[in-house]
């Protein structure tokens, strides 16, 4: 994985804003940074630390702002009930913000609601942005000022802290979807997703594959340098789909590039 790439991948994420949160937002182009971004970033953890490490070293970059805490573990007796992410500091205003972070991948589903926001379901169904929000709002906000986390943070007023929602999402739609969304939603439009039975019927002359790790996920594919006919990814894909798993693929047919997942369901 190319550290370039992958903060590159962060810091071009499209943020859902308070329209669609129903939250204060932070967005990660509030932050004044340098054209020239480089970052050592640990090559062990998940997507979603690695998300977070990444707009760690993005906020200590900045010139505008100052990161006071991140990740901070808020225990009752040797319990950890939560996890602060983000506390940071604007260089000129010294206002402080508890700032969470989300970095999310969500299909849009048709069939789930009249309501768009809870159609916006986890590749394999098992999450969804409603319940993401539900929980940031009940139990990652709260949290600040439950009364184990005074005595961490103790050189901080917690009356006088802001919250926001960093939420940086890759939305997927049907395949052929010819339906509108709302802007916010439509600027994080990444690609569309399909069943392998519809994927099996499409023109595959010409065309090259390449199936990204989950660490790789978010990155452009036209960054991607290793590819492969079908016959490459075929027996791959066979077996996400036995295990229920749905892959992320990313397509290069001559100069242009697709992204699209393929479901099990």
């Amino acid at each position: 994985m190319k550290t370039k790439s992958r903060i590159t991948s962060i810091v071009n994420s499209h943020s859902l804003n308070s329209s669609i949160a129903g939250i204060t937002t932070f967005s990660l182009s509030q932050l004044d940074l340098s054209t020239d971004l480089e970052a050592k970033l640990p090559s062990n953890v998940r997507l979603g630390h690695l998300a977070e490490k990444v707009v760690s070293e993005l906020i200590k970059l900045s010139t505008n702002y100052t990161l006071l805490y991140e990740n901070i573990q808020i225990l009752q007796g040797k319990k950890t009930i939560g996890e602060i992410d983000f506390i940071l500091q604007e260089v000129h205003t010294r206002e402080i913000t508890h700032v969470e972070l989300a970095y999310k991948f969500y299909l849009y589903d048709p069939a789930g609601s009249s309501e768009p926001i809870k159609n916006w379901i986890g590749p394999n169904r098992n999450d969804s942005l409603q319940e993401k929000l539900d929980k940031l709002e009940k139990k990652q906000f709260p949290l600040l000022y439950h009364h184990c986390a005074e005595s961490t943070f103790e050189d901080i007023a917690l009356a006088d802290v802001s919250q926001a929602l960093c939420l940086l999402v890759s939305l997927y739609i049907p395949y052929e979807y010819k339906k509108s969304f709302n802007p916010e939603y439509q600027k994080g439009i990444k690609g569309y997703y399909l069943d392998f039975e519809t994927f099996t019927t499409l023109e595959h002359s010409a065309t090259f594959y390449y199936i990204p790790t989950k660490k790789e996920w978010g990155i452009d594919p036209s960054e991607n340098e290793i590819w492969t006919e079908l016959s490459g990814i075929q027996q791959q894909i066979k077996a996400c789909m036995l295990e229920k798993q749905a892959p992320l693929i990313w397509q290069k047919k001559g100069s242009t590039y697709t992204q699209f997942f393929i479901v099990w369901w």
